[in-house]
């Protein structure tokens, strides 16, 4: 599969609001796409699924970028709160 690799102005929005979907379609993007520096919308979805994906997906970019950094726009600061325990230092929220 080929993914277009946006500018780094452009954000990465996924195309489902499925979590499941989302999660593959960005790992798969971290896994072809030279991304050390990304950002990804995901302000579309609902609190819990928004924790689910920004979680595993900055999990996933951080063992490929240990130094790289993935900002988040997000729809509730709630998704901080509840990350906050789990960061890893790369990544970072707006709303």
């Amino acid at each position: 599969m080929t993914i277009k690799l946006p500018q780094l102005e452009e954000t990465l929005i996924p195309n489902s609001v499925n979590p499941i979907d989302v999660v593959n379609y960005i790992n798969n993007y971290i896994d072809n796409c030279f991304c050390e520096n990304m950002s990804v919308d995901i302000s579309f979805m609902n609190t819990i699924d928004a924790c689910y994906v920004s979680t595993l997906c900055s999990t996933k970019h951080f063992t490929k970028y240990p130094s790289g950094k993935i900002q988040w726009k997000i729809a509730s600061k709630q998704v901080c709160e509840f990350n906050k325990d789990f960061e890893l230092g790369n990544c970072s929220y707006i709303l």
